[in-house]
């Protein structure tokens, strides 16, 4: 069983997609998810503007989205997991000082069912701990 990863980048920053796809896999192990299909795009402030208005009435940018689709849903034998997309503004991300990680890892946690805004504070404590254990993820400018 694996967790696939399909990567799109079109933020105009470098990004190490391997080591952004291990943060994936390693958080979503951690939260007993072994198997399934996640989308990861990183943009511009532009787009995700445009995404954060169009989904969350919020026309700003801000540093990650989430879209779950399946999450720890109950599927039928035979039926691939469809855990969802995140999207990932790295500039943003740099601008207010946190790592790439920490966007990948707060994503995954929103796409297998933790809201921060309703949790009293689970996510973010599940967060921490996932943080120790995920590889840092650099991005830079192009």
């Amino acid at each position: 069983m694996t967790v696939e990863v399909q990567i799109d980048n079109h933020s105009g920053w470098r990004v190490d997609e391997p080591a952004a796809a291990a943060a994936l896999r390693s958080a979503l192990a951690a939260e007993g998810v072994d198997s399934g299909e996640v989308g990861l795009e990183f943009v511009d402030e532009r787009r995700i503007a445009e995404l954060n208005g169009q989904h969350r009435g919020k026309p700003s940018a801000t540093d990650v989205l989430s879209f779950p689709i399946d999450g720890r849903a109950l599927l039928p034998e035979g039926v691939p997991r469809q855990l969802g997309d995140l999207v990932v503004c790295p500039a943003v991300a740099s601008a207010e000082g946190t790592p790439i990680a920490t966007l990948l890892v707060h994503g995954v946690l929103h796409l297998v069912g933790y809201d921060h805004e309703t949790d009293g504070g689970a996510m973010l404590v599940r967060q921490d701990q996932l943080l120790a254990e995920v590889a840092p993820v650099v991005a830079d400018p192009a």
